[in-house]
């Protein structure tokens, strides 16, 4: 069976900010579709304008949309107790960033959305993103890969700016 090799990058901040508000910060940035009706209106639209659109509307200010919200930390709290810190994952992006890079490169299909990782330690709550461009660097295309870099600056300026 053949193996590619896909190196990872992980940026990471820690803020001093409480938890909840680092979450408000992100949310703040991100737009928050219902999803099956981002799906409708995607599935009804009958040109790539149309789509375009629907997409424009589902985003936040940072040009980016919540796909699926996964609150890690209530599921180990079931385990270890209430004073579980706290741990969320946001699958995040944009379908018409990930359609530029798919053009160039399928597989960056399985990586976009992207995911954010919000979860609280001892010295701060962390803010982690695996780096999109570091993932498709081995595809070998320049195009894809300057999208992505674009994209890892937009996603890691979101998580700069929520921990400050």
């Amino acid at each position: 069976m053949p193996y590619r090799q896909v190196g990872l990058q992980r940026f990471s901040v820690t803020s001093s900010r409480p938890f909840a508000d680092v979450v408000a910060a992100v949310d703040a940035a991100i737009g928050h579709p219902d999803m099956a009706a981002f799906q409708r209106d995607i599935a009804a639209a009958r040109t790539y304008a149309e789509a375009e659109q629907v997409t424009h509307r589902a985003v936040g200010p940072s040009n980016l949309m919540e796909f699926l919200r996964l609150d890690m930390g209530a599921f180990l709290r079931k385990a270890t107790g209430a004073t579980t810190p706290r741990m969320l994952r946001l699958i995040i992006g944009n379908p018409l960033i990930m359609k530029q890079m798919a053009e160039h490169v399928p597989d960056a299909g399985s990586y976009a959305p992207v995911t954010i990782l919000i979860d609280e330690r001892a010295d701060g709550v962390h803010l982690s993103y695996d780096r999109m461009a570091s993932v498709l660097a081995p595809y070998g295309s320049p195009a894809a890969l300057q999208v992505a870099r674009d994209l890892d600056t937009k996603v890691e300026g979101l998580l700069l700016a929520a921990a400050a």
